[in-house]
């Protein structure tokens, strides 16, 4: 399993190419919750229609909401491939800590204390 949880930038623009995918055992399934342009979309759904990889799992696509031309619509066994909607971050527990983390933030700047970093 190759899990991708990396910010996008110029470094991993595309880092998950079709070379990459060759290099995974045939077993792998690939992970993306990180950014959606670090996997090349059209490398994966030749990789999976190959058999290049097991599966994939996205929370995270190059364009969202996904649109007709995306070539994962290609992937012929829809079960080697999963899509969920990009809304991991709207969970009750994760708006709940997201509006603490931020009323902390700026009772600190208020006292003049340094910020805490929302992780």
């Amino acid at each position: 399993m190759v899990a991708i949880h990396a910010p996008f930038n110029e470094r991993t623009n595309e880092l998950i190419n079709y070379g990459a995918l060759k290099m995974m055992k045939e077993t792998a399934i690939l992970i993306n919750v990180g950014r959606g342009k670090i996997v090349v979309e059209a490398d994966l759904a030749r990789a999976l229609n190959e058999g290049q990889i097991a599966g994939a799992a996205l929370d995270v696509l190059e364009k969202e909401p996904i649109d007709a031309a995306n070539p994962l619509y290609s992937v012929e066994d829809p079960s080697k491939l999963l899509i969920t909607p990009h809304i991991a971050w709207a969970s009750v527990e994760a708006r709940k800590k997201l509006v603490e983390e931020v009323a902390e933030n700026i009772t600190s700047y208020m006292a003049g204390a340094p910020r805490n970093q929302v992780n």
